[in-house]
């Protein structure tokens, strides 16, 4: 477990946190839990209600839908973030591939903390942007690798586009 001194040199670190005031991070680790979790666990599933954020500080985590793997995850990492924005159930499940533990910020939290500072939302945005760029990329890949064909595209004619 991480003292209140090392949550802070940690979380300054973390991506979406990065662009924030000193004062605000110090506020934001007091109230993040932290958690442990063993080899092999599953931290949530997919179709699962979901109200928050997890940071790994140690160990790796695979984000998966069912047997196919999405990403693994290592320190500094985050995953769950839709769940913040969203009442929508977990898009994929999170299992340990090692013994690990993250810190955890709550949607009640995060949304305080967007008050506060508005800056961290652009952050959550981007990193967000990214996964989807990164999962469409893994999909051409694999229909590539396939020999999918590439979906349909229509063609119009001028006269078509009135």
């Amino acid at each position: 477990m991480l003292s209140s001194f090392e949550r802070v040199l940690f979380i300054r670190e973390v991506p979406i946190f990065k662009e924030l005031r000193e004062e605000f991070l110090v506020r934001l680790a007091s109230v993040m839990d932290e958690l442990a979790f063993p080899s092999h666990h599953t931290i949530f599933t997919q179709g699962q209600e979901g109200r928050s954020l997890y940071i790994v500080v140690s160990g790796k985590v695979r984000v998966h839908i069912e047997s196919q793997e999405l990403v693994q995850l290592e320190q500094g990492a985050c995953f769950g973030e839709m769940s913040l924005f969203d009442a929508e159930p977990r898009s994929a499940s999170v299992t340990t591939l090692a013994p690990s533990e993250c810190l955890i910020l709550t949607q009640q939290q995060l949304y305080e903390a967007i008050e506060e500072t508005p800056g961290i939302a652009v952050n959550i945005i981007r990193l967000l942007s990214r996964r989807i760029r990164e999962l469409n990329q893994k999909m051409n890949a694999m229909q590539s690798s396939i020999g999918a064909p590439p979906p349909p595209t229509r063609l119009y004619k001028p006269a078509q586009l009135r």
